[in-house]
């Protein structure tokens, strides 16, 4: 009877993953998605001779921002049909804590990477002939939105597939759900900020396509930094995943550990967004004074610096629930 209880509590986390994976996976791939959609219109509005070019730029838009959702529904699959093997209680946790990793890690960067589509479009009704080159910083802007959702693909495959039946099931329980929602979580922040810093990078080279070497790079800088919070996430996923936990049935040794995912998960939300806007704000303004670039780098460095503290402290936090109390 036992036997089929565990059964049936492993088909429960599995389908509630997969509900999980591509429900919320399809929020953010469909906000960024409509966004591009939208400003296709706008710019073929403006410019109607050019609406062969807006529609395919939009297209391809689309597509790169319905990856994070694609990610979402291969997750989702094989959470619904894959063979688990045998059950067991901590394989029904892992499979949940997969289906949160992958699920909220695609909301950011869906909508991130509707940005840089949406302006790609706006700036080829502005400047035509610099369209390809505006294709080409879409591309490479929305690909490094895309980081943190492959982040937390990385994390719910591992929970799939990894071997967690020698580990007692009290508390890594709650060390893989708090893996989950530790790389699902942060990669929300770090996906969109780095949206609005591609976004506005279209924008500038469509302002100013001379200054295009000068915007790209700040752009990728700044996308690189607002990718720190998910690393943090993924950081702290590795450590609940493969950390051995010595059996404890008390509630205190669980909650601990899930606390440590959900502290580093919710606390990159924030400082992500916040690095997106300090890039977004040094991109646009170095298309229009390209001489000041330096120092318009330095103090976008600066300021996400200070923004990206309090990830640190929230990592701080989780590496003391994990290791100390």
């Amino acid at each position: 009877m036992m036997e089929l209880d565990v059964q049936a509590w492993v088909k429960v986390a599995a389908f509630a993953g997969g509900g999980i994976a591509m429900g919320l996976g399809a929020v953010g791939a469909a906000i960024g998605e409509g966004y591009t959609a939208a400003q296709a219109n706008l710019a073929v509005s403006r410019s109607p001779r050019l609406s062969g070019d807006i529609f395919k730029n939009m297209l391809v838009g689309q597509a790169v921002a319905e990856s994070a959702s694609i990610f979402a529904l291969v997750v989702a699959i094989l959470l619904l049909f894959m063979d688990t093997g045998a059950p067991t209680m901590l394989k029904a946790a892992a499979l949940f804590g997969a289906g949160l990793s992958m699920g909220f890690g695609a909301i950011g960067s869906g909508v991130g990477s509707g940005f840089p589509g949406g302006q790609a479009c706006l700036g080829i009704s502005r400047q035509p002939a610099v369209a390809s080159r505006l294709t080409t910083n879409m591309l490479i802007g929305s690909a490094v939105c895309q980081t943190p959702a492959i982040f937390s693909m990385v994390v719910a495959l591992m929970l799939l597939f990894m071997d967690f039946s020698q580990a007692p099931l009290h508390p890594t329980w709650a060390a893989l759900v708090g893996a989950g929602l530790s790389t699902g979580l942060a990669a929300i922040g770090s996906g969109y900020g780095g949206g609005m810093a591609a976004g506005t990078s279209c924008e500038g080279v469509a302002r100013q396509p001379e200054t295009v070497g000068n915007v790209t790079t700040i752009m990728l800088v700044g996308q690189a930094v607002a990718q720190t919070p998910s690393i943090f996430g993924l950081l702290v996923s590795f450590i609940l995943m493969f950390k051995t936990f010595p059996e404890s049935h008390q509630l205190q040794a669980a909650m601990a550990l899930l606390g440590a995912g959900l502290c580093t998960g919710l606390g990159g939300i924030g400082p992500g967004v916040g690095n997106g806007m300090a890039a977004e704000s040094a991109v646009r303004w170095v298309a229009r004074n390209v001489q000041n670039a330096a120092d318009l780098m330095r103090t976008m460095l600066v300021g996400q610096a200070v923004s990206q503290s309090t990830a640190i402290y929230a990592m701080v936090v989780s590496l003391v629930l994990i290791f100390v109390v």
